[in-house]
């Protein structure tokens, strides 16, 4: 039977409808040739122990092949949920932050969640609701370097919780690094260069992670017979490290400090700068020391000894533990390790 033409020798309308007509999870199922449930649980992310791994990506491949997008929305009235977390971060500039949402974004991508950021600079005081009502909006927050009591406006009545890089409080689940284990490999490398009284730029940030820093740091080197001799408090940014190494390195006593040990990379970066500009060498004379690893702590010179933080696997775990609390699972604490990147900023203790 010759085929069918339209008058401009088009093909039929009928057959355009279907060829644009959106692929269903029936299509998937049949070019996968699995059932309808087995496509569910996979792209729903339950797959696990109930399909192979073999099985799984075949889904995958054939949901990718015909263009397959889940229909979120009748998935939504069906469980009752928005399939929407809230991440919220002290602010969205900071290259940690932008870590921490990509790792969350990955994960939420793969099990057809949305995220939405949201800022709140101060980190301690309440946030204000983002929606007329966070309740309905979502199904759970996910708090990086915040008070847990900041969330209680967001979080709303039974909303779940899981705070990342914050003590524990009142939440479903946390997301940590070892922010203590991080400052005690920083005190052991200065200690064993022969560093005994040390400065420290600490971050005017009332939270959880610095005060963490502050406490490993003094036990650390008291351990060590070693002292923090000094203690500066400084705004989190370039500008406050200068303002804060320039009133330490001006002292002269009996307590010189030999090494500068500052919360963060930005800190650090403006102790390098007070220390050029008062003619002190780093690190013959002067050894400094960040935390996070930044993109600046390579661009500066000498290149800063730092702390690495696992910022992308944070975010990752966090939206993990969301999902396991919306699914009714329990989720277990988790602690993510740290390590110590030794690079020119650090020297032997000069000879006085």
């Amino acid at each position: 039977m010759p085929a069918q033409h339209t008058e401009d020798g088009g093909t039929p309308r009928r057959h355009q409808a279907a060829r644009s007509a959106r692929p269903t999870g029936h299509d998937v199922a049949d070019a996968a040739g699995v059932s309808q449930a087995t496509v569910s649980l996979v792209l729903g992310g339950k797959w696990e122990g109930r399909v192979s791994p073999r099985t799984a990506e075949a889904v995958r491949a054939a949901a990718r092949t015909l263009g397959y997008r889940p229909n979120l929305a009748a998935r939504t009235l069906r469980l009752g949920r928005t399939r929407t977390a809230l991440l919220v971060v002290p602010a969205l500039t900071g290259e940690f932050f932008a870590a921490v949402h990509q790792g969350a974004v990955e994960v939420a991508t793969s099990h057809d969640f949305g995220i939405v950021l949201y800022p709140s600079p101060e980190g301690i005081e309440k946030a204000p609701d983002p929606f007329a009502s966070a309740r309905t909006a979502l199904d759970g927050v996910i708090a990086s370097s915040m008070a847990p009591e900041a969330l209680a406006t967001l979080r709303g009545e039974g909303l779940p919780l899981v705070m990342l890089d914050s003590d524990e409080g009142d939440c479903d689940a946390t997301v940590n690094v070892d922010i203590a284990n991080g400052m005690r490999q920083v005190t052991a490398h200065l200690l064993a260069l022969g560093h005994r009284n040390v400065a420290h730029l600490a971050a005017d940030v009332d939270s959880w992670t610095f005060t963490a820093r502050a406490d490993a740091l003094a036990g650390a080197l008291r351990t060590g017979g070693g002292a923090v001799v000094r203690t500066e408090r400084a705004p989190l940014s370039v500008a406050g490290g200068l303002d804060a190494a320039t009133r330490v390195l001006a002292q002269s006593d009996a307590d010189t400090p030999t090494a500068l040990v500052c919360d963060d990379d930005l800190l650090a970066a403006g102790a390098l700068k007070a220390a050029r500009r008062l003619g002190v060498r780093v690190p013959e004379e002067m050894s400094v020391t960040g935390f996070d690893d930044l993109t600046l702590a390579t661009a500066v010179e000498p290149e800063l000894t730092t702390v690495a933080l696992p910022a992308q696997q944070v975010g990752a775990a966090g939206m993990e533990a969301l999902l396991a609390v919306v699914e009714g699972r329990a989720p277990r604490p988790v602690r993510l390790p740290v390590r110590l990147l030794e690079r020119g900023s650090t020297g032997p203790r000069p000879t006085l």
